[in-house]
């Protein structure tokens, strides 16, 4: 994956735009195309080793019932082009205001901005930063062995960023990564759930005496976090470590989406998982066969077990009748 300038992103744009209002011109009504995002439409491959689409697509055709939906994409499309075009940037955030001024298209909550702005994603194949929509959250920190090579916005001179030089601080991932390059003679990388444990390791300089380079995840990777790792795994061609607590969240949010993706994601988990990522900490067979104290299970964490296994139930069932 790599970016794309804006002469590559706009005729993506452009093309769904032109072929809706083509069919319009025929008096046809004019269809909305994106992948099924959700665990019926993928499949896991052990050889690539992240959730991955099968095919299947879902349609919105303009009609009575979907016309609002359908006013709401071809908006959040033009805003896209707008913001591409003069190669700005709005939040999340922002682009949920700005539809406020859409008329009856406008959105009542952000998760429904979200979701039109996923679905536009899923449908040009191009991640949604580089159609000009940024997250609000950090995309993660780093410490140790690592030099950035970034360059300057105003000058286009090259900034060469040392991660062992912040102090008891930390190197910011940015919202968009593609550009970096990257110079390390590190052993590892480890990534860390909690942002308390990476700032511990910092302060103590692990990654002095362990020679790696230590990522916070703060919870579940974002999306910047993710592909900043992944960058890092294929450019210097060292082991990734994940060590998270000792609990279902940790286990099957954090570690696996980073490792394999998600569902949700599957048209973009291809250049934003680690599938050669590996599970470091403490594992449910550790607690019993060491005997290990543990806190009694929340009901959270009782309800992820279930979510999860019901997960592993319905793939099971999809791969089972695919290979029939």
């Amino acid at each position: 994956m790599t970016k794309k300038t804006k002469n590559e992103v706009l005729p993506l744009i452009l093309d769904i735009a032109n072929e809706v209002y083509h069919k319009i011109l025929k008096k046809k009504a004019p269809e909305l195309s994106s992948p099924l995002r959700s665990l019926n439409n993928v499949k896991y491959s052990e050889k690539d080793g992240y959730f991955e689409l099968t095919g299947k697509y879902k349609k919105r055709t303009l009609s009575a019932g979907s016309v609002k939906t359908f006013a709401q994409t071809l908006k959040m499309m033009s805003l896209s082009k707008e913001l591409v075009e003069k190669e700005d940037i709005a939040s999340k955030r922002e682009a949920y205001y700005i539809s406020k001024n859409w008329g009856e298209a406008r959105f009542h909550e952000q998760p429904e901005s979200d979701t039109v702005m996923d679905d536009i994603e899923a449908m040009v194949m191009v991640n949604r930063e580089q159609l000009g929509f940024i997250p609000e959250e950090k995309g993660g920190e780093v410490a140790g062995k690592l030099i950035v090579i970034d360059k300057d916005s105003e000058t286009g001179k090259e900034l060469r960023i040392d991660c062992t030089k912040f102090g008891s601080g930390a190197y910011s991932i940015p919202i968009s990564v593609e550009h970096l390059k990257f110079e390390a003679k590190a052993d590892f990388i480890l990534a860390i759930e909690t942002a308390g444990m990476f700032q511990r390791l910092v302060k103590h300089k692990y990654w002095q005496k362990a020679n790696c380079i230590l990522a916070s995840m703060g919870g579940v990777p974002t999306r910047a976090c993710r592909r900043f790792i992944r960058r890092l795994s294929d450019s210097l061609k060292i082991p990734v470590y994940v060590f998270t607590d000792g609990d279902p969240y940790g286990y099957f949010n954090i570690y696996r989406t980073l490792k394999v993706g998600s569902g949700n994601a599957a048209h973009i988990n291809e250049f934003f998982c680690v599938p050669k990522a590996i599970f470091l900490g403490v594992t449910p067979q550790d607690i019993i066969d060491y005997k290990l104290p543990t806190h009694p299970l929340k009901d959270v964490d009782i309800k992820e077990q279930k979510m999860l296994l019901r997960m592993i139930l319905l793939y099971n069932i999809i791969k089972n009748g695919r290979e029939q």
